[in-house]
């Protein structure tokens, strides 16, 4: 396993991370024992990246937290860990978000069912519009000062966030954002376009989900196939004609490379220059062990030129179901004038 410097952190990490949000989750694995057999499979075969988060899991959240604490015993320091905040974890009104208040609750929850003392990367699941960013980086900051973080990170942020977010450190002297956490793979190349450079341009690290295109690029979705992962899915992406088009293309291609489908759409999720790790997001040992077979592979520039016409740089065959919808979308109200307005218009 060769490894990567985690943008200017001084940390270095494995070209594939562990992503856990499948272990101890009832729509992914609930066996804690097997999951931890995992993550310890994980380990021994070189990976040193585990990202997790407070909200994974069916609630109660936090079972995903509990597992990496108990599989990461006499290993902590060998690991860099990472984990997020912000989603929901409760109904409670003040149990999300990125307020002073919630952050400093949170990671004092999240550093006892990871059993360990510090966060090296605390990420925010997704920035909080009803909140300052100087709010939540001024918390961030704090947690850096004492010891109990040593990098913070965002998650799925559009382009705009991230210059703020840079802008508003600099301005106030606090920590900044040294990660971001974007979707990525051979179906959802829209990062090439401004994401990736701007992380290049502020020396950010990149941890990207979803290489494996939410199961797309596995080969078990087909078009004109029924299969348990469509049936089982709740995502809209596996219906999508366009990215079923797509898929069939890849796997003529990944054929013809004489290369699983899975290790040709992890192969190019590492090969651009912008992205430090991709994450893995695997059930069982076997799922794992597949994957790391396919971290020495190495596309040629055909392939690459292939995927290319396939799926153009910088852009998205799709839409994600999981994708960053700005508020000025979300909310009726921030995209109509109120009714009295428009009649007397």
């Amino acid at each position: 396993m060769k490894y990567r410097p985690l943008g200017r952190t001084g940390m270095h990490v494995s070209p594939y991370a562990l992503g856990t949000m499948l272990l101890g989750a009832a729509i992914g694995n609930p066996d804690h024992d097997d999951s931890i057999r995992l993550i310890h499979t994980a380990l021994d075969a070189g990976i040193n990246f585990i990202d997790t988060a407070d909200a994974y899991s069916i609630p109660p959240h936090g079972a995903s937290e509990v597992v990496v604490g108990k599989a990461l015993k006499g290993r902590r320091d060998d690991v860099v860990l990472a984990t997020k905040f912000g989603r929901p974890m409760s109904e409670a009104a003040n149990h999300a978000g990125a307020s002073r208040r919630w952050i400093m609750t949170a990671v004092e929850d999240s550093l006892r069912r990871l059993q360990t003392d510090h966060i090296d990367l605390y990420q925010v699941h997704r920035l909080d519009p009803d909140t300052d960013v100087e709010e939540t980086l001024s918390a961030l900051s704090d947690l850096i000062h004492s010891g109990k973080v040593r990098a913070i990170g965002t998650s799925t942020s559009p382009a705009s966030d991230i210059i703020d977010a840079q802008w508003v450190a600099e301005r106030r002297g606090l920590a900044r954002f040294r990660t971001e956490q974007p979707p990525y793979s051979i179906l959802n190349r829209g990062i090439e376009a401004e994401i990736l450079p701007l992380a290049k341009r502020f020396g950010m690290g990149v941890l990207v989900w979803g290489p494996l295109g939410q199961g797309m690029l596995t080969g078990r979705v087909r078009r004109g196939q029924e299969t348990d992962v469509r049936r089982a899915s709740f995502l809209n992406v596996f219906n999508d004609e366009r990215r079923l088009d797509a898929v069939e293309q890849l796997i003529t291609l990944a054929e013809e490379a004489a290369l699983p489908l899975t290790h040709l759409a992890m192969a190019f999720a590492i090969t651009h220059p912008g992205v430090t790790s991709a994450l893995l997001g695997p059930r069982t040992t076997e799922q794992l062990a597949d994957l790391l077979a396919g971290v020495d592979v190495v596309l040629s520039d055909d392939v690459l030129d292939r995927i290319d016409e396939i799926v153009p740089p910088g852009t998205d065959v799709g839409t994600l179901d999981q994708a960053f919808v700005p508020a000025a979308l979300r909310s009726v109200d921030l995209r109509r004038r109120p009714s009295e307005s428009r009649s007397a218009a």
